[in-house]
């Protein structure tokens, strides 16, 4: 990992700012990202354990809340993907970034299931961390005014608020997971490989960069909107082509 204390460009200062939770328990390694992020303009709040950051997190409910989550796995008082989970199974779509020393490919997939927006693994270079991290806080921000609400018969998808409903039930999904639903809804019945959707969403700046995390992803959208997901009817596979998102309005 290169100096954080190195000089943030006026240009990266004048950008996106927001308030963050980082959850890290290695002193020196928290308190770079710590004073790197300071300088580029966040409000950071740091704690070392699962309970700190629970307490936290509570204790934001009463006031301006977080935009963000950076969560070390290596915790000393458990891993750091329960916290992942519990915040998924509340319907908390807060954006949620992952730190780990970890090297196996199966702890991404996994965290990605349980609804981590992005993954970086440890070390890193603190100016990506700062770009996945604007970039996860800008698709949960939402667009500009001025978007229509897409309708497919029950299911609504709302780009303005980043919303998804089903009979008119919210659906909590990520950041990222809104995005590629988003990337399928707008091209209803045409095959989008999983280079094509990768593509698109960088477009809105996320910072994913291999094809297997579209699956991950499209499973747990499929969790999220399908009446049952072993057999979609909304989002289609098409082997060894891609993925299809369902024009008649009789399949949603």
């Amino acid at each position: 990992m290169s100096d954080p204390a190195a000089s943030v460009t006026t240009a990266a200062a004048a950008s996106l700012r927001a308030r963050v939770l980082l959850i890290e328990d290695d002193a020196r390694l928290g308190r770079m990202v710590e004073d790197y992020l300071s300088e580029a303009g966040w409000t950071v709040r740091r704690s070392t354990t699962l309970a700190q950051a629970l307490g936290e997190l509570d204790a934001a409910r009463q006031g301006p809340g977080f935009d963000a989550v950076i969560l070390d796995l290596m915790l000393p008082d458990g891993d750091g993907l329960d916290l992942c989970r519990r915040l998924r199974g509340s319907g908390d779509d807060l954006p949620v970034l992952v730190l780990s020393a970890r090297g196996d490919p199966l702890d991404r997939v996994i965290g990605l299931e349980l609804g981590a927006d992005d993954y970086l693994p440890k070390p890193f270079e603190p100016r990506e961390l700062l770009a996945r991290l604007r970039a996860i806080v800008r698709r949960r921000q939402g667009l500009p005014g001025g978007a229509q609400a897409l309708r497919f018969g029950r299911l609504e998808i709302d780009p303005q608020s980043r919303q998804v409903r089903v009979d008119g039930e919210a659906r909590a999904l990520t950041g990222y997971q809104f995005d590629l639903l988003l990337a399928l809804a707008r091209h209803p019945g045409r095959v989008l490989s999983r280079d094509f959707l990768l593509d698109a969403v960088k477009s809105s700046g996320a910072q994913e960069v291999y094809d297997r995390s579209v699956d991950v992803h499209i499973s747990r959208i499929r969790a999220l909107i399908e009446d049952d997901p072993r057999h979609p009817r909304r989002i289609l596979t098409l082997r060894g082509a891609g993925y299809v998102f369902a024009r008649s309005q009789d399949a949603a």
